[in-house]
């Protein structure tokens, strides 16, 4: 059944945000539901087929809450929107401009931007262990990076260490210069990068050379005991059961262990098992500790990684065709 409606937006200034440069927002809407948009005066009249236009008219009327606010509404948050309507949740998205992870050192507020994220920051807080499973452009590092600079910032922590295993990517650590910490420095980069931009290059320099802010390989954790510190394992789907194992055991008084991982990118060797998800198949429903997945409707990237991760998704539960089967065909 056909139908049309029409959402009063109230002024120009709010039309403008909600529309997006060159009315991508709206653009993305009409291509996403099936429907026809237009313009008239301060208000959006949108019509097509009655489902589609209800879930159309949610989406404006969240994205009218958001602006209110003052929050950015990009092509991104937009799409992320639809998905929530989709789902008859278009309402939520306003709940995601409440409260605030940690503040940069240029001001910037970091946010959660959607509501997986949401659940992954407020787990965060209530449990001792948290553990963060999805794909890359989650923000899963960074929001936990965050967390721990708020958590120092706020005197509940004394120390913030950030650890990876040092597991080759394709490449060989041993052609790399330099002793264990500078080969695995690269791939320690993006702990760096995210830890200046909340402290600043200055405060983040000192901080890590009084070893308050420790950012080190997995293997320098064995037989420490880490008490009074928001520690982050990241890229843990390349530790074995073992290091994991090692890893979680070295939590002391007062602290707080984030542990991040990829479990479709892992480069462990053939043969060995992923420490991450032998850990969430063990630990998940233990008391102080929370597993929270992130999917691809979590992204936070450019919203083509969201379609991307969809698709190889769906490829790997098609079942597996033989070269005799292709070669049939």
């Amino acid at each position: 059944m056909k139908n049309k409606q029409t959402v009063e937006i109230g002024s120009l200034e709010k039309l403008s945000k909600i529309l997006g440069a060159f009315d991508e927002n709206l653009n993305a809407l009409c291509r996403e539901l099936s429907v026809v948009a237009y313009v008239d005066g301060v208000s959006v009249v949108v019509s097509g087929e009655e489902h589609a236009v209800d879930v159309a008219v949610q989406v404006l009327g969240a994205l009218s809450k958001l602006a209110d606010t003052g929050e950015a509404i990009d092509f991104g948050r937009t799409s992320y929107c639809i998905e929530l309507a989709k789902e008859g949740r278009a309402q939520d998205i306003t709940s995601l401009t409440s409260g605030v992870v940690a503040v940069t050192a240029r001001g910037r507020q970091v946010k959660c931007k959607t509501m997986g994220q949401k659940e992954y920051v407020d787990a965060i807080k209530n449990h001792s262990v948290t553990f963060g499973v999805g794909p890359a452009g989650m923000g899963k590092t960074y929001l936990a990076v965050g967390m721990a600079v708020s958590a120092f910032k706020s005197k509940q922590v004394e120390k913030i260490i950030l650890t990876r295993p040092a597991v080759e990517a394709g490449e060989k650590l041993g052609f790399l210069p330099g002793d264990l910490q500078e080969k695995v420095d690269p791939y320690l980069r993006p702990l760096y990068d995210a830890l200046q931009e909340m402290f600043g290059v200055e405060n983040y320099t000192k901080l890590m050379e009084r070893q308050i802010i420790e950012v080190a390989p997995l293997a320098y954790m064995r037989g420490r005991t880490l008490s009074n510190a928001f520690i982050i394992l990241d890229e843990a789907q390349n530790t074995t059961k073992e290091q994991m194992k090692m890893f979680l055991t070295r939590m002391g008084e007062g602290s707080k262990v984030v542990v991040t991982g990829d479990v479709t990118q892992m480069d462990l060797p053939d043969g060995k098992e992923s420490g991450l998800l032998d850990a969430v198949n063990i630990l998940e429903g233990v008391e102080g500790i929370a597993v929270r997945r992130l999917t691809a409707q979590d992204v936070v990237r450019h919203p083509l990684v969201m379609r991307i991760i969809r698709a190889y998704e769906k490829a790997e539960d098609k079942p597996k065709q033989t070269r005799k089967e292709r070669d049939e065909r």
